[in-house]
């Protein structure tokens, strides 16, 4: 036993290929929060225009959406086959795919760069889009590329270790970022994996804490706040959070996959289709002062910290242009956006429960919501949890992303992510032969 236990010791001390697989791991988890406080820099300077033009020229956005839209989705189909959307569908596509040119085409360095650049154009146009699920996708094509670089497979754990130090880069958000790789990513808990998936998030958070230093993503809400919580608000944030998720996933997943005799054409024309979605959505930003457009980060933040809330009927057309935004062909996430819909779910909640602060309310909202959204509700509570470093409301916005997120189950049985990303699968060409081996699809 003694033996057996110290030649154990032996080669994890002196084996080259493990010593090769722990420095992929280190050098990709800092790659990827460098990267991701890099990406985060262009997309904020991104947003920031949007919000200049809408306060100066407004109307503008009758012309840039639609034309934006139009081009980037265009250009997405013609050059960039794979970064529509979210990037997390693609991440979740390549960690079950058992071909590695499947994976390669997915995570490439040219649909990573295009997807990367086309977001924060796709912001500074009023696109109703964020940039943290491309940064998953851009965490797990840097960890696959270092893997290929160095000559070591598995990427199957490769990619979800990315995937989780993406999340933790974008938001600054460790916990989040494990909880997210093991509940989203896997739906499944694999203890090879968990020391990986924390050393990476660890390294990627410490990057990022260097870089950009400690910061809260939506600031800190006042202790006052949270002096008086009904649960009967922790109820409605749930119900409505879960129905108002599903309706976006349901509608998402059909307009996506829409083969109808009009939206089956249209989506086989993506400047077309692309420019409609982005009339619309321009249209919308321009009615409501620029809310319906962009990440919806600057408005959120002003109602968490300060409780200056936005009219509810705010809140739907917010989805609305989401959901177009997101079905449109141009690249870019849904994180932030579908926050800031939760945000003002709860907000208006405000007249009639005017016991409770109006910024635990959206608190609440944000996390029934997005829990409906993504039905990974532990992920959806450590999120908001560590976004805004709040603990008086943990029981409440625990029971409120349980409730949301198993209402949405009941009316979206098919989880978001998981749904879309059937669309990635592999085409005939990269279908692995018979016999040909799988070993790297296998966990490190």
């Amino acid at each position: 036993m003694f033996r057996r236990d110290l030649r154990r010791i032996r080669f994890a001390l002196t084996s080259r290929m493990l010593w090769k697989r722990r420095a992929v791991f280190l050098l990709g988890a800092v790659a990827v929060g460098v990267a991701s406080v890099a990406f985060a820099k262009m997309a904020d300077g991104a947003q920031e225009f949007y919000v200049h033009t809408m306060e100066r020229m407004p109307y503008a956005f009758l012309i840039l959406t639609p034309l934006g839209f139009g081009l980037f989705a265009w250009a997405t189909a013609r050059f960039f086959p794979g970064a529509q959307g979210s990037g997390i569908p693609q991440a979740i596509a390549a960690r079950r795919s058992g071909s590695p040119a499947h994976r390669a085409r997915l995570l490439s360095a040219r649909v990573t760069i295009g997807k990367v650049l086309l977001t924060c154009l796709g912001l500074a146009v009023g696109g109703s889009i964020g940039r943290e699920g491309p940064t998953v996708q851009l965490g797990c094509a840097i960890m696959v590329a270092l893997a290929a670089f160095a000559g070591i497979g598995r990427a199957n754990g490769l990619i979800l270790v990315g995937a989780a130090a993406g999340i933790a880069g974008a938001f600054n958000t460790p916990l989040a970022g494990v909880m997210f790789a093991i509940e989203e990513m896997a739906k499944s808990y694999d203890k090879r994996l968990s020391g990986l998936i924390a050393a990476a998030v660890v390294i990627s958070g410490m990057v990022s804490l260097l870089l950009v230093g400690q910061y809260l993503y939506f600031g800190s809400i006042p202790t006052e706040a949270f002096a008086t919580i009904g649960w009967n608000a922790v109820v409605f944030c749930a119900v409505v959070g879960g129905v108002g998720g599903a309706i976006f996933s349901r509608g998402l997943v059909a307009l996506s996959n829409a083969k109808g005799r009009i939206l089956g054409p249209l989506r086989k024309r993506p400047f077309v289709y692309g420019a409609l979605c982005g009339l619309i959505v321009g249209a919308l930003a321009i009615l409501t002062h620029g809310f319906a457009g962009g990440s919806g980060y600057g408005p959120t933040r002003l109602l968490l910290e300060e409780g200056v809330a936005s009219p509810w009927w705010y809140a739907p057309i917010k989805l609305f242009t989401t959901l177009l935004s997101s079905a449109s062909g141009i690249p870019g996430g849904l994180f932030s956006p579908s926050l800031s819909v939760g945000a003002n779910i709860g907000a208006a909640l405000a007249p009639f429960m005017p016991e409770m602060d109006i910024r635990a309310l959206a608190m609440l909202g944000m996390v029934g919501y997005f829990a409906g959204v993504v039905q990974a509700p532990l992920t959806a509570f450590v999120i908001v949890m560590e976004m805004t470093n709040e603990v008086h409301l943990v029981v409440p916005m625990l029971a409120t992303a349980l409730l949301g997120a198993g209402i949405s189950r009941v009316l979206a049985p098919e989880p978001l992510y998981h749904a879309l990303s059937f669309a990635y699968d592999p085409r005939p060409e990269e279908m692995p032969q018979a016999g040909e081996a799988k070993a790297d699809t296998k966990a490190p």
